[in-house]
């Protein structure tokens, strides 16, 4: 009942309650964007949702115009401190997850709840996944969820997706507040940002 009815309203009410400070967010950081290298406000990633479905997830950019895509050899996004691609701004941003608060968006219009495994890129065919990655998408992904809590960018993308799929199996209203909670201490203590 929870995560069929409850937790999508929950979403929304939460959502409405901080667009004011998102908005807030996207105008401040906007222009210090833009003006570093002329470049879109937004970054639109192709994202799988619930079930598969592909939409756009909307960050605040972070790179640089026409930055070359890097992988880490489990072809997780790579991440560093001195990663070059990343604006003076885009660090800022980072370090903070204030790139994510557009998302709070595209949980209103229902692409994403606030608790849910973090959405996978559409690089791979659907009928390639294996059973941990269907199981991931049983719920709709997340702004934050059970490894973005606890593990950040500490671990490998493996180890996320097992986790994740744990998550997806046994939603809880309970395991929810415990993973708003723990991000929140995760963020404002900067914990798991980089890949040691």
């Amino acid at each position: 009942m929870y995560s069929k009815f409850f937790k999508r309203w929950i979403d929304i009410v939460l959502c409405l309650l901080v667009c004011p400070i998102v908005l807030l967010v996207i105008i401040v950081f906007a222009p210090f964007i833009y003006f570093e290298d002329k470049g879109s406000i937004f970054y639109k990633a192709k994202r799988r949702g619930q079930y598969g479905t592909v939409f756009n997830m909307l960050k605040l950019r972070t790179m640089k115009v026409n930055a070359p895509d890097i992988r880490n050899e489990d072809n997780s996004t790579f991440n560093s401190e001195n990663d070059p691609r990343v604006t003076k701004v885009g660090r800022v941003l980072r370090k903070t997850s204030l790139d994510e608060f557009p998302q709070f968006l595209n949980v209103i219009k229902g692409d994403m709840s606030l608790i849910g495994p973090r959405p996978v890129m559409t690089d791979k065919p659907l009928s390639e996944y294996d059973q941990v990655r269907i199981d991931r998408l049983k719920v709709k992904p997340g702004i934050t969820g059970l490894s973005q809590a606890y593990y950040r960018n500490s671990i490998s993308q493996e180890e996320k997706m097992k986790i994740d799929a744990e998550y997806a199996n046994t939603v809880t209203f309970v395991l929810d507040i415990k993973i708003i909670f723990k991000t929140l201490k995760t963020v404002l203590l900067k914990e798991n940002i980089y890949i040691e």
